[in-house]
């Protein structure tokens, strides 16, 4: 389809401000995060800022069969978000409106382009929390956040977006508009095809609203900082700590390498000494009560210095530090492939040690970073993409971390998402029969194929 009759047919239904052909610019929204995974030049990005709108590029993307790529903040790490060629590009930004907040139902109604920290913030003056709280918090979107079921810090107390996601207009392939799930507590009204948007990487739909849960806004969160000379020690303390039944707010893991990174790039102050530091917090009426319970914990299992923060401005230093890895280990090399590989928590320690070893192996650096609690780790792969052999031992590197968490029993993204990177991942994890049930329901929902083709599968 040649650029000028669907650029056209687009500005019939959208303004002219919101059409965007000039090459240099769409060519700015061709990808997202993500190392090693191709992306093409778009015909056309467009940024709506109604609902209409966006069935009007619906509409017109299945008449003339021009595929369709759904972007946030491009802050993804899959390549879910990157562009295929000849598509229309379309960018939910400017559909940033917090629409509804309600105290008693404890729901908040938002469009997709709404900032994760701008809801948590906005929320927090009626006296409650959206929990969750991926890293890149501070500029992901909440429609992105959905299209790739995330994560954060938080997840091993209050769980993951999935759990906050009550209802969601979705506008389909052909452009109609499809509501589903509720504003209720409960519901169990026919198939959950709220769940099945959610993670599905904008390949069945274009999410234009959704109704959160929220909680109550929990007491500051006091953190704790303990150091250990092995990632199997630190593992160990995780898995007293969880068969203990303790119910941290956080339970994040960082290893020496990505300690380092962060003290190169702002100068934290982080204890460079330790193999391993595991960062815990309690948001309970005593925090620190549970907190030296739970530190005690650590030194059973071998921990040469277990250090609780002082007061609330030292725990958001070390959560800073935290927020900050995988920026500060890109600076390393330059580059980096992030996986994001969960597995049983009875079997963190075993994942960790099998990364030293690929690690040693292909002779890079692979700082590893972890929502410990969960089992989600980030193996993080340094390398100089300038480097043709270096590219090679990265890729070699990061597919050997994806066959070891399936072989620990865990699977190949606990929150990043499948997108391009992990396509064949996917099909190993899943397996014919459940590959297979996946495509009819692509298909169901999306028959031509244009809504971000080539992504999952």
């Amino acid at each position: 389809m040649a650029a000028g009759p669907l650029v056209d047919r687009l500005l019939g239904g959208l303004p002219p401000e919101a059409v965007l052909t000039d090459p240099d610019v769409t060519a700015s929204y061709a990808h997202d995060m993500a190392s090693f995974c191709p992306a093409g030049s778009p015909a056309v990005v467009v940024l709506p800022r109604t609902v209409e709108q966006v069935q009007h590029v619906m509409r017109t993307a299945t008449e003339l069969r021009v595929p369709v790529v759904p972007q946030g903040a491009r802050t993804g790490l899959s390549g879910a978000a990157n562009a295929t060629d000849g598509c229309v590009v379309l960018s939910l930004t400017k559909m940033d409106r917090i629409l509804e907040i309600d105290p008693v139902d404890r729901i908040a109604v938002v469009e997709p382009g709404v900032i994760n920290a701008a809801l948590s913030r906005a929320v927090a003056e009626h006296g409650l929390a959206y929990p969750p709280d991926p890293s890149s918090w501070e500029m992901c979107t909440i429609g992105g956040n959905i299209g790739t079921a995330s994560g954060g810090l938080c997840c091993v107390k209050y769980g993951v977006t999935a759990e906050y996601v009550l209802g969601l207009d979705v506008v389909l392939a052909d452009g109609r508009l499809l509501s589903t799930g509720r504003r209720t507590v409960k519901g169990v009204a026919g198939y959950d095809l709220t769940r099945l948007f959610v993670g599905s990487e904008g390949s069945l739909g274009i999410v234009v609203r959704a109704v959160l849960a929220l909680r109550p806004k929990p007491p500051e969160q006091l953190v704790l900082a303990a150091e250990f000379a092995s990632g199997a020690a630190a593992s160990d303390a995780v898995c007293r700590i969880m068969a203990g039944g303790h119910v941290p707010s956080l339970l994040e893991l960082m290893d020496r390498t990505t300690v380092k990174a962060v003290n190169d790039m702002a100068r934290m102050g982080l204890p460079e000494t330790t193999e391993a530091l595991l960062l815990a917090a309690f948001d309970t009426t005593d925090p620190a009560a549970d907190l030296a319970a739970l530190g005690a914990l650590c030194e059973e299992a071998g921990a040469t210095q277990v250090v609780p923060a002082e007061d609330a401005a030292e725990s958001e230093m070390l959560l800073q530090a935290r927020r900050m890895s995988l920026v500060a280990l890109e600076a390393v090399k330059g580059t980096t492939m992030i996986d994001d590989v969960c597995v049983p928590r009875s079997r963190l320690g075993a994942l960790i040690e099998g990364v030293e070893r690929i690690s040693e192996k292909h002779g890079l650096t692979i700082g590893v970073v972890a929502h410990a609690g969960d089992g989600n780790t980030h193996p993080t792969v340094c390398f100089d993409a300038s480097d043709p052999d270096e590219s090679r031992r990265a890729r070699e590197s990061f597919d050997e971390i994806m066959a070891l968490g399936l072989e620990l029993g865990g699977t190949i993204t606990g929150e990043h998402g499948v997108g391009v990177l992990k396509k064949e991942w996917l099909a190993r994890e899943a397996g014919p029969v459940g590959m297979e049930m996946q495509r009819a329901v692509k298909h169901a929902f999306d028959p031509l194929n244009i809504l971000n083709p080539g992504k999952l599968f």
